[in-house]
């Protein structure tokens, strides 16, 4: 999703404004390392740097108009003068930065100034990053590389010392929910979303999604038959959950889901009912929490947790859900 400059600047000031002042003082590096989370705006304000410096008529000397030309190409990714390198499959290959090289040896089609974009950098083969390597040694003028990585640890020290590098933090979860709904998400969806993802564009598509709709109601009526006898929750389990968690990652977000309603319940018997998100449930929710105790909350939630590792781990997932049923009832972990 393409960012107007003012939205950019919610998410990261401190980025933008080292990236406004670059410009306005003429000292924009021939390459930059963006670097973060998932989720944190590393392509979107690389590609605000890319409409800066090519819009024709930014506001202030610095603020994409988002209305030129040049802007409108970038955002719909077809700009001559800007190269964005992707993986081929898993990763990037030494071919891709050396038809990257030659075309950076070509004048630029409509200016001397030209920009390449690498995502994923730490996914270059070795042969591709010594290849990357002599390019950054000898820069040509005019041209500004973005290096966008989530492990810049995994790149080749010689790469880094090379670029001015950019870390990108995490949007606060209530930031997050209060963007969500500044852009028309339900305010009594948008916390649930904000704390199971930091990526607004991924919480968009999840708010849209009726998979996650129908996967909330699972996770409460598995929550009800909990509180019952135990043979209620796996049947349940049998004629609910399995047939919609089919695959590992919907195993971990309908734990994730559980796990934020077991906090929920925590959060009420704290008297910090400002921080409940499954907040179309709150009513409920207060009467779930006078039958259970704090400690026993603790404990189910350890072991929602240890579920989650053993998932993780490639433990068959429908073994994991019958274990964490019969452990969710004792209110005990597993040692």
């Amino acid at each position: 999703m393409a960012r107007t400059w003012s939205e950019m600047e919610e998410f990261q000031p401190t980025v933008l404004k080292m990236i406004k002042n670059s410009i306005q003082k003429d000292r924009v590096a021939h390459a930059y390392i963006f670097e973060g989370q998932r989720g944190t705006g590393k392509k979107e304000a690389g590609l605000l740097l890319a409409k800066s410096l090519f819009c024709l008529a930014p506001f202030d000397g610095y603020k994409p108009c988002e209305t030129c030309l040049n802007c409108k190409r970038i955002n719909n990714g077809n700009h001559p003068d800007i190269h964005v390198i992707e993986p081929d499959g898993l990763s990037i290959k030494k071919s891709q930065i050396q038809s990257l090289q030659e075309e950076f040896t070509k004048t630029g089609v409509e200016s001397r100034r030209k920009m390449y974009m690498i995502e994923h950098a730490d996914r270059m083969t070795t042969n591709a990053a010594n290849s990357l390597l002599k390019f950054l040694e000898e820069p040509h003028a005019e041209t500004v590389a973005v290096l966008v990585t989530e492990q810049p640890q995994q790149m080749l020290p010689t790469i880094l010392s090379r670029c001015q590098m950019i870390s990108f933090t995490q949007l606060s979860p209530k930031n997050l929910a209060d963007f969500l709904v500044e852009k028309g998400v339900k305010p009594e969806a948008a916390p649930l979303l904000a704390q199971l993802t930091n990526n607004p564009d991924e919480a968009f598509e999840i708010s849209n999604n009726d998979w996650f709709a129908q996967a909330q109601k699972i996770v409460l009526k598995l929550y009800e038959a909990l509180k019952n006898h135990s043979l209620e929750a796996l049947v349940t389990l049998q004629e609910h959950w399995f047939g919609h968690f089919k695959e590992k990652d919907q195993v971990d977000r309908g734990l994730d889901l559980l796990l934020l309603m077991f906090k929920d319940l925590l959060y009420i018997q704290l008297g910090k009912r400002d921080q409940v998100v499954y907040l179309n449930e709150i009513s409920r929710l207060e009467q779930f929490a006078l039958q259970t105790s704090g400690r026993r909350l603790t404990e189910q939630m350890a072991a929602i947790l240890e579920a989650k590792r053993k998932l993780h781990a490639n433990m068959n997932s429908q073994l994991v859900m019958e274990e964490l049923v019969l452990k969710l009832q004792e209110g005990s972990t597993l040692v």
